[in-house]
């Protein structure tokens, strides 16, 4: 291995802790006790196992070879903001309610409550402070602290006598009942937790290997269930507590047990690693929140945010004290953590694998309305089942779920067929650029290669800076270069003299991949990604046929009148001279989701008078 595929390699593990402990939250830490105590030490690995795997597939899918997650998520983003908005909703009222319901409350009754809003607040301006890459090294830190603690609490609770010794099994027709939705939740959890999006975007980008990060978090990951699980078994079975509906559980095992021991020193290094494992969740939580909203309102042509600051839209706060607010109302009705946890493999299964197929390449058929509406009958004979119990529906519920996906499912089996048939165009039709030489016979200097407009050029000493290699400026200037040639094949009559209309840029952006040379060939693409009403987004890759991809991205153009600068609606001309080169079968409502505005202008095709 040289030296940079093992500074690569290391790049990529230090970002297994935060993918651990970010997972690690209420249903993890407190279910994985009662399993553990409920049934046995085989219920628990029929529950961690397939956690761990679902967090390692989802690595493992999205870090493939041609796979931009970025970019798949810009795609997708715009309708699924409400699913992954719900599913963190979920996720960290869980967590506070297992935090308060399951440890605090027990050990020191209600008045511990301000210690859980205090942990609360300090997270969250933890996630607020912070970028992803900030709690990556903080989470390293968080780990080393919490699992030390851990330890030191389970050396203590070894000292005392458990009431009962946990068995290697102990199932019932619930447990088996519960296998299927722990399944299809688990394995289907990441994709809809936008913290792991965050996370495979901030690897991606790095350069590092999204697989390996996401192999070794997923193993970590493990490891911190098992080690829950051995504190259950230490702690002993306890007394388990009945909730509002007469299901007795035992996620207060561990809590009993400290009670029994009465040591502090003991109590308060369990104390430390629960309020780690929330404090993981709760700032990955607010900074993933605050990321996606920041995305999302960034794009948005909604008149609200005339009235509103973007700033105040794109805040995770509104959630947090929903969250907050969603725990304290379960507590006080003495319901189940079940209640927040079943949405997992029943409500949100539909839109979920709607997600996934889309991720995959498949063309969407998200419903939004029909999957809540399935969702809803699933998680209604879930509750039927948990309750009787009847663990035939228990089974068939997240069955019932992914009927709502069945049309995705679909596109995507059929995509792939399509793939076999033609494997060239299979990517451009999902979405996701591929590193592609053009043809030979492509026009010598500028011409187009499908639905992409080629130029190429050969850099020479004049490109290139005191050290050699290409100035940075200057893939900027071809990008432009290539742009107007396009614009020139496309529209060869248009002239400034006698248009009604110019065309302006309206922002542009560029990500540096790697450097070029003298003499080096390259290749310049540009093409149509999206478009809508007033705005038209031209996606780019600069490549080199000796190095491959040396970056790429993209640019949003607009259109005003030429007396007062109005903006106006994408012209005539321009949408019958330049639809015949956008990609057909990308989906429209993939491409509007592509184009993402951003600050600054740069030069345009009328630019000589500015906006």
């Amino acid at each position: 291995m040289s030296s940079a595929e093992r500074s690569r390699l290391l790049r990529s593990l230090a970002w297994a802790p935060t993918i651990g402990l970010s997972w690690l939250w209420g249903l993890g830490f407190f279910y994985a006790i009662h399993v553990t105590v409920t049934y046995g030490w085989l219920g628990l690995a029929a529950f961690a196992l397939p956690n761990a795997a679902g967090l390692y597939l989802f690595g493992h899918v999205l870090g493939a070879p041609g796979r931009n997650p970025a970019e798949i998520l810009k795609a997708v983003e715009g309708r699924y903001t409400g699913l992954l908005l719900a599913c963190q909703l979920a996720a960290l009222a869980l967590t506070i309610y297992g935090l308060c319901a399951h440890l605090l409350l027990p050990l020191f009754g209600s008045g511990a409550l301000l210690g859980a809003v205090l942990l609360i607040l300090l997270a969250a301006a933890s996630g607020h402070a912070a970028s992803i890459g900030t709690l990556r090294r903080l989470h390293g830190a968080y780990l080393v602290v919490g699992v030390g603690a851990a330890l030191l609490a389970a050396h203590g609770l070894a000292r005392g006598a458990p009431s009962a010794a946990v068995p290697l099994a102990d199932f019932d027709e619930r447990f088996y009942g519960l296998m299927l939705p722990c399944l299809m939740g688990f394995l289907l959890g990441p994709w809809s937790d936008v913290q792991h999006w965050q996370r495979v975007v901030a690897i991606h980008r790095e350069g590092g290997s999204v697989r390996a990060a996401y192999g070794v978090g997923a193993l970590l990951f493990l490891g911190l269930l098992v080690l829950n699980g051995a504190l259950a078994a230490l702690a002993g079975q306890g007394i388990p507590v009945p909730s509002a509906d007469g299901i007795p559980e035992a996620q207060q095992a561990v809590a009993q047990g400290l009670s029994r021991l009465g040591d502090p020193t003991i109590t308060a290094a369990f104390l430390v690693w629960a309020a780690i494992a929330a404090a993981s969740t709760i700032d990955s939580f607010y900074c993933a929140t605050r990321w996606l909203l920041t995305s999302v309102t960034r794009r948005s042509e909604s008149p609200l945010l005339a009235f509103l600051p973007a700033g105040l839209v794109a805040s995770p706060l509104w959630a947090l004290i929903a969250a907050a607010a969603i725990a304290a109302g379960m507590i006080a009705a003495n319901l189940s953590m079940m209640y927040l946890m079943l949405p997992f493999a029943t409500l949100f299964v539909g839109a979920t694998l709607c997600l996934a197929c889309e991720a995959l390449g498949a063309r969407p058929a998200y419903d939004g309305v029909l999957c809540a509406m399935i969702g809803a009958a699933s998680a209604l004979i879930f509750l039927i089942g948990y309750v009787s119990p009847a663990g035939g529906l228990l089974a068939i519920a997240p069955l019932v779920g992914a009927v709502a996906a069945l049309p995705a499912l679909g596109n995507l089996f059929a995509g792939r067929r399509a793939g076999e048939a033609a494997p060239a165009s299979a990517p451009e039709a999902a979405g996701i650029p591929t590193l592609v030489v053009p043809r030979e016979d492509t026009v010598a200097s500028h011409g187009f290669d499908g639905p992409w407009f080629v130029l190429q050029l050969l850099p020479t000493y004049d490109d290139t800076n005191s050290v050699g290699n290409v100035y940075f400026a200057n893939y900027f200037r071809w990008v432009g270069k290539a742009r107007e040639l396009f614009f020139h094949a496309c529209m060869p009559d248009f002239d400034l003299a006698t248009t009604n209309f110019y065309i302006l840029t309206r922002s542009f952006n560029h990500d540096f991949r790697r450097e070029a040379r003298e003499f080096e060939p390259i290749y310049v693409r540009i093409r149509i990604a999206s478009y809508n009403r007033k705005f038209v987004t031209l996606a780019h890759e600069i490549h080199s046929r000796t190095q491959g991809l040396l970056g790429r991205g993209e640019q949003s153009l607009m259109f005003v009148d030429t007396v007062r600068y109005r903006p106006l609606d994408i012209p005539a001309a321009v949408m019958t001279s330049f639809l015949p080169h956008f990609v057909k079968d990308l989906p429209q409502d993939i491409a509007r989701d592509v184009s993402r505005p951003r600050g600054g202008a740069l030069g345009g095709l009328a630019e000589a008078r500015p906006v």
